[in-house]
């Protein structure tokens, strides 16, 4: 039985092939990737490659294996028919007879549009026929400390947020839950509500990167059309902007509170603080 991530050299792809690495032999793990180049690392560690694309159904052909457990990473381009390209991932995976399938879904709470082709993904999958788990992972810390420049120079956490708080966890937590998912058993047919323990507001951010910079780092609350302007102004298409704007747009209204637990007790442990990953992030 092999274990076969797709996104392998994605942000969270990464984090869950490394941790896999510590509880399975690399030869039983494949690493699907768009770029054999940018798995170098990971074949130098034993790791079988696969390279095959989302847009093309064909270069899936033997990607999978009957009894494998397959962790599909959704996509992360929101301007892409996302559901169309996991559907190929599906289809690969049922013509092959895998034993699980994983999907990285989002939280069943979110209204917002960004939720739209996990949705639709989950439809797909449902409708398989396959054994499935899906990850519905809450909003990941790195989201907001890996974008730190425009923040510290404008001294503004800017977000159409309102009063609304987030349940994130780090990328490598959410990574924790797939691995034990991927190496567990008992998970077929099951769906996680993934988050992190302690939900936080942008004023809780703002207030935490004061104090772990010592700059005075304002909460600038705005409105969603507002933000759409900005995220425009800063390069991104409209439509991607205005789903970014959206998601902030369903923070206000509560829907990213998750207090399900389903993280930290699949994983064993606490979830990372966000203090913590604003520690790292500055340090980086």
């Amino acid at each position: 039985m092999g274990i076969v991530v797709t996104g392998a050299t994605g942000h969270l792809g990464r984090h869950v092939v490394g941790q896999l690495l510590e509880k399975v032999p690399a030869d039983r793990i494949t690493a699907v990737v768009r770029n054999a180049d940018r798995a170098a690392d990971l074949a130098g560690r034993g790791v079988r490659i696969a390279v095959a694309d989302y847009n093309a159904p064909e270069t899936f052909d033997g990607v999978f294996a009957a009894g494998d457990k397959v962790l599909l990473i959704s996509g992360s381009e929101v301007d892409q028919d996302r559901v169309a390209q996991h559907r190929v991932v599906i289809d690969a995976a049922r013509a092959a007879g895998v034993a699980l399938l994983a999907y990285t879904s989002a939280p069943g709470t979110l209204t917002a549009s960004l939720a739209d082709a996990h949705r639709g993904t989950e439809e797909v999958l449902l409708g398989s026929g396959l054994p499935y788990t899906l990850l519905r992972n809450c909003w990941y810390h790195e989201v907001y400390t890996e974008n730190l420049a425009p923040v510290l120079e404008h001294r503004a956490v800017v977000a159409a947020a309102g009063e609304g708080r987030v349940s994130s966890a780090s990328r490598a937590d959410y990574a924790a839950a797939a691995v034990a998912v991927l190496t567990g058993e008992g998970h077929e047919n099951k769906t996680y509500e993934l988050a992190g323990d302690r939900a936080w507001s942008f004023a809780e951010y703002a207030a935490e990167l004061s104090r772990q910079t010592g700059e005075e780092i304002a909460y600038r609350k705005v409105t969603q059309e507002e933000l759409t302007a900005i995220l425009t102004g800063a390069g991104l298409p409209e439509p991607v902007a205005a789903v970014y704007a959206g998601a902030d747009a369903s923070i206000a209204k509560g829907e990213l509170v998750v207090d399900s637990g389903d993280l930290s007790r699949l994983t064993g442990r606490p979830t990372t603080p966000l203090s913590e990953a604003i520690t790292a992030a500055l340090k980086g």
